[in-house]
């Protein structure tokens, strides 16, 4: 008799699909080549078969890539995977890695490596010449610097193990990216599939503060004339912008938020005191710092010598930045969520003093009344003529967005300008980016309006940042797998970072006085690559056309359709282009 064929294994690329759905993620960002045949034909085989394996989102560059999945991980909270091609494919990430660390998001980022057999010997051998130009001494070393932990699979037969391993790395406090590598002969590889308890891979369970911390915290705040809160990226965790709330309200706390990379508390809360750190911190002599990298730049300010301050962030110590320091009576690694909940929880155990109680009281009228007179001197700045300014397009687009639009921005030296005029009150309605590499914006609006279909999002960014979002990728994304958004370009004609860095340094000096700056970038259509991908398009050069044109684009992304609009402020340099000298 003959034998059936016995089933053949699973390869090492099927068990990574099968256990990227088992730990619930659903789509894999990024883009194939020479290392991936292995994982593409797993993906055929279980679409073909109608299996349960991630969606695909294919991105031609991988900046739209890490940055996409960078958006849907603080939109989600959920770890978020990205796949790219050997040493070129990880080189391409370039600045998106430094973004996913600065900003502690989970993203596990899957590499394949060039075959590490030449004459046959295993499936997946080198069969090509890039096979060999790819293979480099240390390929995890382009990224080092930026991932909490990076591994080589070498076998399958650990390949579900390594995969939850991953995960629970980059979700645990403080959360990041971590780097993966296979070879071919590695994804190709057939072995047994091994039982893999999921509930034995939890992420690390949040530190709980010591009562004495919490009473010393408490002391320090109800005690103070002037406590404060500064915070940057707490609303990460939508969850703990009530409870900062609730907490401000009971102690009369004024919130700063500085660099701010989320909804941290509500723009409109009488006890918000903008977004100038500078204005608030030497004043203060309590500090309570919730999840902030630089809350004050101690060249320019920094708090009183007798303010008693305390830093509360999963990394207190930013142990990654070589040269950190902020002297603190107290630094607590909690998340912020943790310890507000505990600092609430504990004040209901305590019996607070009536004259506390009353001192809070008086200093939530005072911060008040300060609120309304600083909002006011910001509506004086409007103006109600003139030319078009960064403060009225976020003027504009206050008046017009719903309160759960969200709002991504990537405007540099019009932030204050949005912050102020574009005020977000509810959780999860603004993100920016907590690190510096430019064009994140494209790719992350990308992912926020991927997780959250039903809203409206709108994506601010500067006519340089959008050079940096390789903007032919990202709409062709939106393109391809039917994402609307709004984008808005902020264009005054260059990088205005660089000329105000200079000018801080070097005020009034040559490169000031003359307009030699090296900023200017050529004018041009810069909707218009979007347009090329099916986006709608405007130019506005007036005051006037403005709100009319935004809702004209905002009805268009209602319909499904990206939109970009393209506002054209006052240049920041007429300095022409160095002109070249042609040798033979």
């Amino acid at each position: 008799m003959t034998r059936p064929a016995a089933t053949p294994l699973p390869t090492t690329a099927d068990l990574l699909l099968e256990t990227l759905r088992e730990l619930g993620i659903d789509t894999i960002f990024g883009n194939f080549g020479s290392d991936h045949p292995a994982l593409l034909e797993a993906l055929a085989h279980a679409r073909q078969a109608g299996l349960d394996v991630p969606a695909v989102v294919l991105c031609p560059h991988e900046t739209t890539a890490l940055s996409a999945a960078h958006g849907r991980a603080l939109a989600t909270g959920r770890p978020q995977v990205v796949a790219v091609h050997t040493d070129v494919g990880t080189a391409n990430l370039g600045g998106a890695v430094h973004n996913a660390a600065r900003s502690h998001v989970p993203v596990i980022i899957l590499a394949g490596l060039t075959p590490y057999t030449m004459e046959g010997e295993l499936p997946g051998t080198r069969d090509s010449q890039v096979n060999s130009m790819q293979d480099v001494h240390d390929q995890h070393g382009i990224v080092r610097p930026y991932v909490k932990w990076s591994y080589d699979l070498r076998t399958g037969r650990n390949a579900p193990q390594i995969l939850h391993r991953s995960v629970q790395l980059s979700a645990s406090e403080p959360r990041g990216p971590v780097y993966v590598t296979a070879a071919r002969e590695v994804l190709a590889e057939r072995v047994p599939r091994p039982v893999v308890p999921a509930d034995t891979w939890r992420t690390i369970e949040p530190t709980a503060l010591p009562q004495a911390v919490l009473d010393e915290i408490l002391d320090d705040l109800l005690q103070a004339s002037c406590p404060v809160v500064v915070t940057s990226a707490l609303g990460q965790d939508p969850a703990a912008v009530v409870t900062l709330v609730e907490l401000a309200e009971r102690l009369g706390l004024g919130v700063v938020e500085t660099a701010r990379a989320a909804m941290n508390f509500p723009s409109d809360h009488p006890l918000h005191l903008g977004y100038d750190a500078a204005e608030v911190v030497p004043s203060a002599d309590a500090l309570l710092v919730l999840d902030s990298d630089s809350p004050w730049i101690p060249a320019l300010y920094r708090p009183a010598p007798e303010a008693k301050v305390h830093f509360v962030d999963p990394d207190p110590l930013k142990q990654d930045i070589p040269l950190w320091y902020l002297p603190a009576h107290r630094y607590v690694r909690a998340t912020g969520t943790m310890a507000l909940r505990q600092l609430l929880d504990r004040l209901d155990e305590r019996d607070v003093l009536e004259e506390h109680r009353s001192a809070a009281a008086e200093r939530a009228r005072v911060l008040a009344a300060a609120h309304v007179t600083q909002r006011a001197g910001w509506t004086d700045e409007l103006g109600t003529s003139g030319g078009l300014t960064a403060a009225h397009v976020a003027a504009v687009l206050a008046n017009i967005l719903n309160d759960d639009a969200i709002v991504v921005n990537e405007t540099i030296t019009s932030l204050d300008a949005v912050f102020r005029h574009l005020p977000r009150n509810q959780p999860g309605t603004f993100f920016a980016n907590r690190g510096t590499s430019l064009g994140w914006s494209g790719g992350a609006a990308l992912g926020i309006a991927m997780a959250y279909p039903e809203r409206t999002v709108v994506s601010l960014v500067g006519d340089g940042s959008f050079h940096f979002t390789v903007p032919s990728s990202t709409y062709a994304v939106a393109q391809a797998y039917e994402v609307p958004f709004l984008t808005v370009i902020f264009d005054n004609g260059g990088w205005n970072a660089t000329k105000q860095n200079l000018i801080n340094q070097y005020r009034g000096g040559i490169a000031d006085q003359t307009d030699r700056y090296w900023v200017r970038l050529p004018d041009a259509d810069l909707a218009g690559i979007a347009g090329m991908f099916g986006a709608w398009t405007a130019h506005v050069n007036d005051r006037s056309e403005l709100d009319h044109i935004l809702r004209e684009a905002l009805a268009e992304v209602e319909a499904g359709r990206a939109a970009v609009v393209q506002v054209h402020l006052p240049r920041i340099s007429q300095q022409a282009p160095d002109q070249l000298t042609v040798r033979a």
